[in-house]
């Protein structure tokens, strides 16, 4: 059975699954060069939890967690069936590891979630569990989510985290960024030490981000949106290495970079 690396992919505003950016090419044309997995278990920046949460339905509905973007958007589908037998193998992983996982029933797919896998895999038929984040939780202890749950690998199964690379909104919203402006030196800072970091496979310095990485708050005034990328990074292993697959920014301050693990 094939065992995939583990990804960090950058879902940008959800609307940029309609528009021909550089992000967008690249998933719609990365599921068919990574192949088709048994299962995608996609740790997504919005599900926030206070403990490890996994969705069980079936069937999950949509969810439409944004306002303001075009009408198109908010009829998109992505009817993956979920995988509840997925969703408990993986809930007994991390209770062995020490960290007691939730249901989440009657819980759909977020946009990040949906909007990525809907480039990824477009036909909809590869099942899916969404694993939450755990915000006011540190890099280390998304690494250690991660690393609990990495014998899904074996079953053929892609650990997928979703996220962005650098996410500060407040900076995007100020409006002095159109689509292909270039992006701010605190923005290109930073990116280029995490890329050193993923690359090197210096763990320990990427958990310690927060306080090593340059402009790290600034890129992050909250972290949900980096937190995925540990989860990834600690499912591939204890000596993993990551490397860039995608590089390409959006509204300036939004960069789109993707890694896989291995």
């Amino acid at each position: 059975m094939t065992e995939f690396p583990t990804l960090f992919v950058s879902h940008g505003a959800p609307n940029m699954i309609l528009h021909n950016v550089p992000a967008r090419d690249f998933l719609s044309r990365y599921g068919d060069e990574l192949g088709r997995p048994e299962a995608v278990l996609v740790v997504s920046a919005h599900f926030e939890t206070s403990a490890p949460a996994l969705t069980t339905d079936p069937n999950p509905k949509m969810i439409y967690d944004f306002t303001g973007f075009e009408p198109e958007l908010y009829e998109m589908t992505y009817p993956a069936p979920g995988a509840p037998d997925l969703a408990g193998r993986a809930a007994d992983l991390l209770a062995a590891a020490g960290f007691p996982a939730v249901p989440a029933r009657n819980r759909g797919f977020d946009h990040g979630a949906w909007v990525p896998l809907k480039l990824l895999y477009p036909k909809a038929d590869v099942p899916v569990v969404e694993l939450s984040v755990q915000p006011r939780r540190d890099a280390e202890h998304h690494v250690r989510v991660g690393r609990a749950i990495a014998p899904l690998r074996r079953d053929g199964v892609l650990i997928v985290g979703s996220g962005v690379l650098t996410h500060n909104l407040g900076e995007m919203r100020r409006g002095e960024y159109a689509e292909d402006a270039p992006a701010p030196d605190w923005v290109v800072a930073f990116g280029d030490w995490m890329h050193e970091k993923i690359e090197a496979g210096a763990i320990d310095e990427l958990a310690a981000y927060r306080d090593k990485a340059p402009h790290a708050e600034k890129n992050h005034p909250t972290e949900e949106h980096i937190l995925p990328l540990f989860t990834a990074l600690g499912a591939a292993g204890v000596a993993a290495r990551g490397k860039r697959v995608h590089s390409s920014h959006s509204l300036g301050v939004l960069q789109m970079d993707a890694y896989a693990f291995a």
